[in-house]
């Protein structure tokens, strides 16, 4: 066992006076990754915090059907008996909005009754609005409940009030997938550097391995600081990542900050939890010390 340790130890020291002979390089290398790391973990921070800010968004399951303004004065009440007794268990409640009642209260309001003044005639439509009942699949059933009453006769236009945050829910799908792929292209550059920086060791000290080869080491023993050069390489990126994460949100959250003040209400970009970043600096010295290793098997084969 303290020779298993001795090994690993001296490997490790092997490993931080090699990554320390050549600042510059080591440096480079580490920067190359760690502002490619940055950048997932910023959308990430951005993900998170407008997540629950949009599953607080009060989602509204009402369908508003507007009917022809040439429809018959009863054609709305009619409707909406038709739509209640047809679809008895999908709505939860139905209003008939009179085009007279609509315009009436337009009227009341200081900054439409001008407008309206010099209006020959009523521009308002009938509406019926009708709110669905809550349930899982509300989305789908308001847009196929919606398509299906565009057809009826008399209407001329349907409108689903939830429709925005539908779209927006949809949006942030989509970049939580273009963030994974992001992760993925950024597992590729964490292999690809790691990998050169390896093969640019191996070749600098060939005479080195071979020597030892000689004089019986073993190809773990050859591998194993190279190994350890490719993890410490991966976790000093990674923090390097969370630090320079953590800065660039800093002027996101000032901007941020005006905008939500501006709608009342308070909203910050904060980092991953600990957890999550110790994972994800966890798998990227896991993938530096796979990248070495298929680089030092590579390229000391001599």
């Amino acid at each position: 066992m303290k020779r298993w340790l001795y090994q690993h130890r001296y490997a490790f020291a092997v490993a931080l006076r090699r990554l320390l002979s050549q600042p510059f390089s080591s440096l480079c290398n580490i920067l190359v990754i760690s502002l490619s790391l940055a950048v997932p973990i910023v959308v990430a921070a951005v993900l998170d915090t407008a997540r629950p800010v949009v599953q607080q968004i009060p989602v509204s399951a009402e369908v508003t059907l507007y009917l022809e303004r040439n429809a018959p004065p009863d054609a709305a009440r009619a409707l909406a008996d038709t739509l209640r007794t047809q679809h008895a268990q999908e709505i939860d409640a139905i209003e008939v909005i009179d085009r007279e009642a609509a315009l009436a209260e337009l009227r009341r309001r200081p900054a439409w009754s001008e407008a309206l003044a010099v209006l020959p005639e009523n521009p308002l439509p009938d509406a019926v609005v009708v709110t669905l009942r809550q349930h899982p699949e509300i989305a789908a059933t308001s847009e196929r409940l919606s398509a299906q009453w565009q057809a009826l006769d008399a209407v001329e236009s349907v409108q689903v009030d939830s429709a925005w945050v539908q779209r927006l829910q949809a949006m942030l799908d989509f970049l939580r997938m273009g963030l994974w792929l992001l992760a993925l292209g950024v597992a590729v550059v964490v292999l690809a550097t790691v990998f050169n920086t390896v093969r640019l060791q191996a070749l600098t000290q060939r005479e080195e391995i071979a020597v030892a080869r000689l004089v019986g080491a073993t190809e773990a023993f050859v591998r194993r600081p190279f190994l350890y050069l490719g993890a410490v390489t991966g976790l000093i990126s990674s923090a390097l990542a969370v630090v320079a994460s953590w800065v660039a949100l800093q002027p996101l959250n000032s901007a941020i900050a005006r905008l939500a003040a501006s709608y009342g209400t308070q909203l910050a970009l904060q980092l991953p939890d600990t957890v999550s970043l110790l994972l994800a600096g966890i798998v990227v010295a896991i993938l530096g010390a796979l990248s070495a290793r298929w680089s030092v098997t590579r390229h000391t084969s001599f």
